[in-house]
């Protein structure tokens, strides 16, 4: 009789050495790295929501051992953690069957007309990824900046609001400078539309929060210290007005 598998028992890793997780190809432009950055950077440094979570930036996502993998721009996955060994091939980029699950959402910043950020809306739906976000800073795609869509069976639907409801979170447009760039950019923002910090401005702001209280402190000693000089005088005062009594026959202690 043929042993039955028990669930104890360890499935074979699929064979992946021929798959090329890394080209040496650099990113399209200054831009296009900074905003990859800021997107990451944000949601690492300030978002709390209580699950694990992985970004990733200009990594293959590869969700078949026989199809090449879509790289997009900025990725984000919850309920799942950094690998501890990032240098295994098997970690060195998002490979579905390894982390368990597809995506949460992907961005698209589009900054040429040759990735065809619109044809890869049709790919990330059949793998199932809830969110796709294309950013058209150039405007190369369409008039509009920025659109967002939600998986609902297996198409897309455009959101009237890039708020992405399972995540709590949402996207705006910022105009700003980020890392010496003055641009207009892409960033996470919470319900009321306030941006999420990036781990310079929570510096700043922590710097300033500090500066702030130093002033106060100053202030504090300051008016302690007036505090005392006006203590002293009332004692000079009280000291000379008893002496002049004394000096006059008078004792002050009857006056």
């Amino acid at each position: 009789m043929a042993e039955v598998a028990t669930q104890y028992e360890e499935i074979p890793e699929p064979d992946i050495s021929h798959l090329v997780t890394e080209d040496d190809e650099p990113v399209d432009n200054l831009y296009s790295e900074r905003q990859q950055a800021l997107l990451a950077d944000a949601l690492n440094v300030s978002w709390n929501p209580d699950r694990e979570f992985l970004t990733m930036v200009n990594v293959g996502l590869f969700y078949s051992l026989q199809s090449p993998p879509y790289v997009p721009d900025f990725l984000l996955s919850m309920d799942v953690k950094a690998p501890p060994d990032v240098w295994e091939k098997k970690h060195r980029s998002y490979f579905i069957w390894q982390y368990g699950k597809r995506p949460d959402l992907v961005v698209e910043v589009v900054s040429n007309i040759d990735r065809h950020e619109e044809r890869k809306i049709e790919g990330y739906a059949q793998i199932g990824i809830p969110y796709y976000v294309i950013h058209d800073p150039e405007h190369r795609l369409s008039e509009r900046t920025l659109r967002a869509f939600e998986l609902h069976g297996s198409r897309y639907v455009e959101l009237v609001k890039p708020w992405f409801v399972d995540l709590e979170i949402g996207l705006a447009l910022w105009k700003g400078e980020y890392r010496g760039i003055e641009e207009s950019w892409l960033r996470w923002c919470d319900r009321q539309g306030t941006p999420l910090l990036t781990g310079a401005e929570r510096a700043d702001q922590e710097s300033e929060r500090a500066d702030q209280e130093r002033e106060r402190a100053d202030q504090e000693r300051e008016r302690a210290d007036q505090e005392r000089e006006r203590a002293y005088q009332e004692r000079e005062r009280a000291a000379l007005l008893e002496a002049k009594l004394r000096e006059l026959g008078i004792d002050p202690e009857s006056v």
